[in-house]
């Protein structure tokens, strides 16, 4: 009996041990599976492309450069398609209302910012997917409005449907460029915005010789035909850096920056030099023409705005790496006040109003180029806050601005005919000038607070 229950005690205990022996061997198992796991995500981070340098961080710069200036290009030379649609038929008819197709264009896509970025870091796998919508949505845009009879036509095609198109390629680049550079992320920013300004030394020219020649119907067509076939291909280069897997993990945005002083300040700031920055491009030719110039003296003007905008891209977002940002929106904000008051305000001859495109466009064309500092900033009060949030908003503060800019420029113009050689606060365009500079005055209220709140 004794012998019996002894062998059963040793059964039990040979069953145990072999059970406890699977479980071992289940643990060991499990265990080397996750190690494996582990190593794999060690070696793809390890594996990343370079950030802040290296071939692949300069080629999605180039390319980011290149969708800059296909989706803004167009629409930062307005200016032209604005003077051509109000001397030819069947627009000429509707002058009033011409405006509004490029603010609507430029304020759709700043004001639909916060809802496409708040979309993409949801949904990071749809980034690049957007940015080939967007870029075919252009392109279907450009084509349909150029059937068009009515300014309204143009209002839906040229304006809201083409600004769809942009905000749905130019926001994940934006996103992609903030993963691509760090350190130096405000001299990455300003050369990207900088695309705006080279397509604006050239693309008034292009715009003003081929609508005389060939109209706005095969103008618009063929840049449909440029967006997709020379542009497209280098949509390859417009990806991220970091894998989807490892920004996939969907999180609400911390919204709690919006409950502080730092960031509503220097958003009200934006919104205010919003108000008055869109209003020389869009007037300048027009403003040419009836001072006796010729059409092509109101092109140049754009061109000249445009391409010293490119170096005040490039020099803002320099400065933000190594400046606080109320110091060069102080800067900024200066700058182009000035130029407003004594250059186009006093101007009576095409080289004064040559220099005041030049000067404007250097110190005005790069207020965009402080929004990484702010996101600098905003992110030192707040931790966990989302570039792409913050962004998105000051894209909507300059929206606000776009928007208004239309309508309200039209109420502040008093009188469009002949002036010739009388300076600009003796014309019907005074009240169009002072706005403007008082709109970029107050573009640097951020500075004031700052300056305040430290003493």
């Amino acid at each position: 009996m004794a012998s019996a229950v002894e062998g059963g005690v040793e059964l039990r205990e040979l069953s145990y041990s072999g059970t406890t022996q699977v479980e071992e061997r289940e643990r060991d198992s499990l265990s080397n599976v996750h190690s494996q796991r582990r190593d794999d995500a060690y070696r793809q981070e390890f594996s990343l492309p370079q950030a802040d340098g290296g071939k692949d961080a300069w080629l999605f710069l180039a390319c980011s450069f290149l969708v800059e200036a296909v989706v803004w290009g167009l629409p930062f030379s307005y200016g032209v398609f604005q003077e051509y649609y109000s001397m030819h038929k069947p627009f000429s008819e509707e002058s009033s209302e011409i405006a509004t197709i490029g603010t609507s264009a430029t304020g759709i896509m700043y004001l639909g910012a916060p809802f496409t970025f708040t979309a993409l870091q949801r949904w990071p796998k749809l980034r690049r997917i957007s940015t080939i919508v967007g870029m075919g949505t252009m392109a279907v845009a450009l084509i349909a409005s150029s059937f068009s009879n009515r300014v309204w036509h143009l209002i839906l095609t040229q304006g809201a449907l083409y600004a769809v198109g942009g905000s749905l390629l130019h926001c994940p680049t934006i996103l992609f460029l903030d993963e691509w550079f760090v350190r130096k992320k405000g001299l990455a920013f300003g050369t990207m915005w900088a695309g705006t300004g080279v397509s604006g030394m050239v693309v008034p020219f292009v715009l003003d010789q081929a609508l005389n020649k060939y109209g706005f119907r095969t103008v618009l067509r063929a840049w449909a035909i440029f967006l997709v076939i020379i542009a497209g291909p280098f949509l390859y280069y417009d990806k991220p850096r970091l894998p989807v897997s490892l920004t996939s993990q969907s999180r609400r945005s911390n919204l709690k920056f919006l409950r502080t002083s730092t960031f509503w300040v220097m958003q009200i700031g934006n919104i205010l030099e919003g108000l008055g920055f869109f209003i020389p491009v869009l007037y300048l030719p027009v403003y040419a023409k009836s001072m006796g110039f010729s059409s092509i003296a109101g092109t140049l003007m754009v061109t000249l705005c445009n391409s010293t905008s490119v170096l005040g891209a490039i020099s803002v977002g320099s400065l933000i790496d190594r400046l606080h940002v109320t110091n060069v929106i102080l800067i900024s904000t200066i700058g182009a006040s000035m130029s407003v008051f004594l250059l186009w305000g006093l101007a009576a001859s095409l080289p004064v109003l040559c220099i005041f495109s030049l000067t404007y466009g250097l110190f005005a064309g790069g207020f965009s180029s402080t929004w990484p500092g702010i996101v600098k900033e905003v992110q030192k009060r707040e931790a966990g806050v989302e570039a792409g949030t913050v962004l998105g908003l000051l894209s909507a503060g300059r929206g606000i601005g776009s928007v208004a800019c239309g309508p309200l420029s039209e109420a502040l113009l008093n009188d469009k005919s002949s002036i010739h050689t009388s300076i600009g606060y003796a014309t019907g365009y005074r009240a169009l000038i002072t706005f403007t500079g008082v709109s970029a005055v107050l573009g640097g209220i951020s500075w004031v607070e700052r300056r305040f709140s430290c003493s």
